[in-house]
């Protein structure tokens, strides 16, 4: 089931008990979230402790960037018996497109998913002209990153997105990711 951000907003506005569980990383929930959210990346989501910061609320509203990880936390606690689950429609870039307020920090991190296209790109450049100019060889790595690409197209699992997100620049200082629990 998925809410859309004014009628999220709506429910917010007139005192509904609605716990927002955001299942971003760190550093993108330190960037811009909506209020009162409570930061479950989804690599470490803990269904008792969703359960637990949701045990007194109407709904559980999942929220992410864009609805991905949304939809993939929603099937992991729905089958761990979690309930009154419920998908923010289109994630925060919805809500921020509906104009609704969101906190902000002043701290800017490129959005993991443009420095995961940087890498793969930066790679796949040097490889291609190595491969044209050292030796053909090197043209197993594009071969190899376009496997990757694949995989995480058809399963929406990215190992460099994984491996990126564990990078010192993408840490929130005192933040969960830095050995702090980042459940409620």
């Amino acid at each position: 089931m998925k809410i859309q951000p004014s009628q999220l907003q709506q429910s917010l506005q007139s005192g509904r008990n609605i716990a927002l569980i955001d299942v971003r990383t760190p550093v993108e929930h330190d960037e811009m979230r909506i209020s009162g959210s409570h930061l479950m990346p989804l690599d470490q989501l803990d269904p008792a402790a969703v359960k637990s910061a949701s045990a007194n609320a109407e709904q559980c509203v999942l929220i992410c960037r864009s609805g991905k990880r949304a939809d993939q936390a929603f099937q992991k606690l729905q089958a761990a018996g979690c309930d009154k689950l419920v998908i923010l429609d289109g994630g925060v870039l919805a809500w921020e497109s509906a104009g609704l307020p969101l906190e902000r920090s002043e701290r800017k991190v490129l959005p993991l998913m443009r420095q995961v296209q940087l890498v793969i790109g930066l790679i796949l450049i040097a490889s291609s002209a190595l491969a044209l100019t050292v030796n053909k060889n090197f043209a197993f790595i594009p071969a190899f990153l376009g496997c990757g690409l694949t995989m995480a197209g058809a399963t929406g699992w990215c190992g460099l997105a994984i491996l990126l997100s564990k990078m010192p620049w993408n840490k929130v200082p005192g933040g969960c990711g830095n050995g702090k629990s980042c459940s409620v």
